[in-house]
């Protein structure tokens, strides 16, 4: 059985802006608390449609951060900084306009306590040693942030382990997660995330080498709080 211990936990306040790293948190089936609780929604042929890093890259230069962990269930206002070091409240009516004048769209600000994940009721786990693989691959180190990930592991277990993970279960400190399947990347790894320069090799070698999966999906069963350092292990 793959042994280990998790290196370090990440949250997404905002959908496709830059996120923070952070010690510990919740989760509950919907994910973890605050992730992905917020996001930017533009008009798209005559529809609202959130906006992410596809279409305006620039949002990955944008942090959000909570001033407090959040509680499960809630979505609490996120402090957004701007690329120039500006800082913004969530509900701060300059922020759209801050945001249209940067990204050049307009934008709306909403958010949903249920979260609002690609893939719904999830959460991301990464391992180093797959992190460390493809960046030998591509002679280059790759920043983590690339890959959006909520729960990073060492483990003593080879790299891309995790795609024959499906089914199984992965306990973490007191708590087990559900492994549901490998997670298929799209363009968002391609984009550096201190300058939104894209890469296009990062996808192109994913795709080639392995289907385009990096890291693997997880639902939790019950509600539980990790926290960096606590014992990882495949079940």
């Amino acid at each position: 059985m793959a042994r280990g211990t998790v290196a370090s936990l990440h949250r997404w306040p905002v959908k496709s802006l830059a996120g923070e790293p952070v010690g510990a948190f919740s989760f509950d089936g919907r994910g973890v608390a605050g992730d992905r609780a917020h996001a930017l929604f533009h008009d798209h042929k005559a529809a609202a449609r959130r906006l992410t890093i596809r279409l305006a890259p620039r949002m990955l230069l944008w942090r959000a951060s909570y001033a407090d962990e959040p509680r499960l269930g809630e979505a609490p206002a996120p402090r957004i900084t701007a690329p120039d070091g500006r800082a913004f409240a969530w509900d701060d009516p300059a922020l759209p306009r801050a945001l249209h004048d940067d990204l050049g769209k307009e934008v709306t600000l909403r958010s949903d306590a249920a979260l609002m994940q690609d893939l719904p009721c999830s959460l991301l786990v990464t391992t180093q040693a797959t992190l460390d693989a493809v960046s030998r691959a591509l002679g280059r180190e790759l920043d983590l942030r690339r890959f959006r990930t909520n729960v990073h592991v060492v483990l003593d277990a080879p790299a891309f382990a995790e795609e024959g993970w499906e089914g199984r279960r992965l306990r973490i400190g007191d708590h087990v997660l559900d492994l549901l399947h490998p997670c298929e990347r799209c363009v968002i790894p391609t984009r550096d995330p201190d300058t939104a320069e894209k890469h296009a090799d990062v996808l192109r070698w994913l795709t080639r080498e392995h289907r385009g999966l990096f890291g693997i999906n997880a639902r939790a069963p019950e509600p539980g709080r990790i926290a960096v350092g606590d014992a990882v292990e495949l079940l």
